[in-house]
């Protein structure tokens, strides 16, 4: 799952996303972080399936929603509202991609993506799809869980309206009280506008940058009700300023949040990674994943959440210790296994199976 924002984010976002930053070296990068931040794995709800396009649409310039179907037609697993599908693309490319239609319809799921031209290449595989091709997709998958309470602040930023508007029609279903702050470059890069208007019983707020300038995240947090839910999915900085502000707004109301891009490397120091199978010694920085220097020289490696649940860039480590940071691995795999998009070496190097 990707996301983008084309506007710099301004001076009080920036220095809110370095108290985020030093907020996560605390609860991820440091020697406490296991037991101050427990793993939530992704639960596994569905199973992998061969599914057919059944429709492309345009939903704005650059995101094109799929509606996808089971060949035989045979009701689909059932789905909760920010639940996500993994979607295999070739060769060996796995992505993420939120399901954003109706939870209540079993006969077809539908997800977005964005184009993102200089992204993995993930969108343009799948902007390149057709009605009547077949995707592999495992799930669905739920990392991003809708609690049941009586008011909800939802705050979307661009594509991260996705795994939003399910739960946004559930919230209108139930009768609870809810706001939306949608947010976004301009109106027309904010897809499903018109769903989002024939919702009742709530606040819709659409505020796109090129007319009230980059959001106050503060400002927006502020339209919480006292002890709501609050949900977040849009760009990094916006997820990190909401995660540093929350608890002290809304003490009383509790923040959920999905990222859609790699989270910025914290307390990194560089180190070198040896691939065994092609001899190379890949030099990764202090502030770049292992996972992003090794793209540069295998572009093909596999993965997909780049945030250590998915468990998608698994490799052995034949060399060296790990400096794990990942959320997926079980105690008995540490010794000998490494997810290379968040994990490290403890020390100057590692030798891995790749």
């Amino acid at each position: 799952m990707t996301s983008e924002r084309s506007s710099e984010p301004s001076r009080g976002l920036r220095a809110l996303a370095r108290g985020a930053q030093a907020y996560s070296a605390l609860f991820a990068a440091s020697s406490a972080a296991p037991y101050l931040s427990r793993s939530k794995p992704v639960r596994r709800t569905g199973f992998d399936l061969e599914l057919v396009v059944d429709a492309v649409t345009r939903e704005v310039d650059d995101v094109v929603s799929f509606t996808l179907r089971r060949p035989d037609g045979e009701a689909l697993p059932v789905w909760v509202p920010g639940a996500h599908l993994d979607v295999f693309l070739p060769p060996g490319v796995q992505r993420q991609y939120s399901l954003c239609g109706d939870p209540a319809d079993r006969t077809s799921y539908r997800i977005a993506v964005r184009r993102i031209d200089e992204g993995g290449g993930g969108s343009l595989a799948m902007h390149r799809l057709s009605q009547g091709d077949v995707l592999t997709v495992r799930g669905p998958r739920n990392a991003f869980t809708f609690i049941d309470v009586e008011s909800y602040l939802f705050v979307a930023g661009g594509i991260g309206i996705t795994p939003i508007l399910p739960m946004v029609r559930e919230a209108a279903r139930r009768g609870a009280s809810w706001k939306l702050v949608y947010v976004g470059r301009s109106l027309a890069t904010m897809p499903f506008l018109s769903e989002l208007r024939s919702l009742g019983g709530g606040q819709l707020e659409l505020r796109p940058d090129d007319e009230f300038g980059v959001p106050d995240v503060a400002d927006l947090l502020l339209r919480a009700d006292e002890g709501a839910a609050i949900y977040v999915c849009g760009p990094t900085p916006l997820i990190d300023a909401a995660r540093v502000l929350q608890p002290t707004l809304n003490p009383t109301g509790s923040l959920h949040s999905e990222r859609f891009s790699a989270p910025p490397v914290v307390g990194g120091r560089p180190f070198e990674v040896h691939l065994a199978r092609t001899g190379v010694t890949v030099p990764v920085g202090a502030e770049e994943s292992a996972l992003a220097a090794i793209r540069r020289e295998v572009p093909g490696v596999r993965y997909s959440c780049q945030q250590g649940f998915c468990g998608s860039c698994k490799h052995a480590v034949l060399k060296g210790d790990v400096e794990h940071r990942d959320t997926k691995l079980r105690p008995a795999e540490r010794d000998d296994s490494m997810l290379i998009c968040v994990s490290r070496a403890a020390g100057d190097s590692l030798t891995i199976d790749l």
